[in-house]
């Protein structure tokens, strides 16, 4: 029987292997962490058909296995309110009493950040928000979201999705819940976003058959099969203490959640559940007044704001679209054409309505 201890012999590096740890070391571009450990590094984005660019990140490696979870934002360089908040969590993390895995990204759009362009790339003048799965061959925004899509998203179990209000961009904080129709993924999305624990849900739900749909971060993360939810705080460049200390507990919230930490879930607070969110775009450019607070209850065809020309001429009333909630309206004067003044969210009477696909 010496061929049969001999096959025993053989069988047992291959039993070793297969219950090994696929994630006793993780590494994310530069950064390597093995269990128990922190590290930060970055993604480096070579020059191709324009400048590269480099895009730190930190990955903290649980001392025990358990979830991969991506904390990611800054795809917007001006929502200051949210790069703050991940730069925060990092450290509130103990690799040595985390289960599972954390992957940080607070800041994607590098030169939108340096420069102070909201909302695209100045590089490229692309969306950050609106490139997914990138291309390794494209210029800069795709080449970077390429590498986020490899190396952040495909890993994760769970991506959250941390913005806030741009620099034109007076917000009242909230986060969404991104249906895709699977209702096992919409729930899991839906416990992480009340466990986040911001009072205002906005409900949306995306057509991942729809490739446009699935531009965006969170779009992208639904069509792979992960739990993602959005979280919004943060207004017009301000960075406050109480705004941004809602993104790191409610960060916090989702490793409790999830069980990663050891931390208590506060109870949920009250949801206002809100959606089929209608925006009011500028027909020209001009100067705009605010007249209706962020966070404000509006009826249909109530005057939110004004629009002058550049000697103070009033050139027209903005108008509420519909009945709802002000989730954001423009916090500055400078308006260009296309640019949006205010958005209204329809508030749900009791429970949010049934997934529904959206029209193309």
């Amino acid at each position: 029987m010496r061929w049969l201890g001999a096959a025993c012999l053989a069988i047992a590096p291959l039993l070793h292997a297969q219950g090994a740890d696929p994630r006793a070391t993780v590494t994310v571009g530069s950064a390597t962490a093995k269990r128990g450990e922190r590290a930060y590094g970055a993604l480096v984005v070579p020059a191709g058909s324009d400048s590269g660019t480099t895009i730190q990140v930190a990955v903290i490696n649980g001392a025990k296995p358990g979830r991969v979870v991506a904390f990611i934002s800054g795809a917007h360089g001006t929502e200051y309110t949210s790069i703050v908040a991940l730069t925060k969590l990092i450290e509130r993390v103990d690799p040595k009493k985390l289960s599972g895995t954390v992957i940080v990204v607070p800041l994607l759009n590098v030169a939108s950040f340096e420069q102070m362009v909201p909302h695209i790339n100045p590089v490229d003048r692309k969306g950050m928000n609106a490139s997914y799965p990138g291309n390794p061959s494209g210029s800069q925004t795709e080449r970077a979201l390429a590498m986020v899509a490899e190396q952040v998203v495909k890993p994760a179990d769970v991506v959250v999705d941390l913005h806030g209000g741009d620099l034109d961009e007076d917000l009242r904080p909230y986060s969404y819940w991104m249906r895709s129709g699977n209702s096992a993924q919409d729930s899991a999305g839906r416990a992480l976003g009340i466990a986040f624990g911001l009072d205002m849900v906005i409900v949306s739900d995306v057509d991942i058959t729809n490739p446009a749909r699935t531009r965006s971060l969170s779009g992208y993360s639904l069509l792979l099969g992960k739990t993602t939810f959005v979280a919004e705080a943060g207004r017009s460049g301000l960075v406050t203490a109480e705004e941004t200390g809602m993104l790191v507990t409610g960060s916090l919230n989702v490793l409790a959640a999830l069980k990663m930490i050891d931390r208590v879930v506060p109870p949920a607070p009250k949801i206002n559940w809100v959606g089929h969110d209608q925006r009011v775009r500028a027909d020209s450019g001009g100067m705009f007044y605010a007249m209706a607070a962020r966070g404000s209850r509006v009826v249909k065809g109530a005057k939110v704001g004004t629009i002058t020309d550049y000697v103070g001429r009033k050139q027209v009333d903005v108008l509420a679209p519909q009945s709802g909630v002000v989730s954001f309206i423009r916090g500055v004067p400078s308006l260009a054409k296309g640019s949006t003044i205010v958005t209204i969210v329809e508030v749900f009477d009791g429970a949010p309505p049934p997934w529904a696909k959206p029209a193309p």
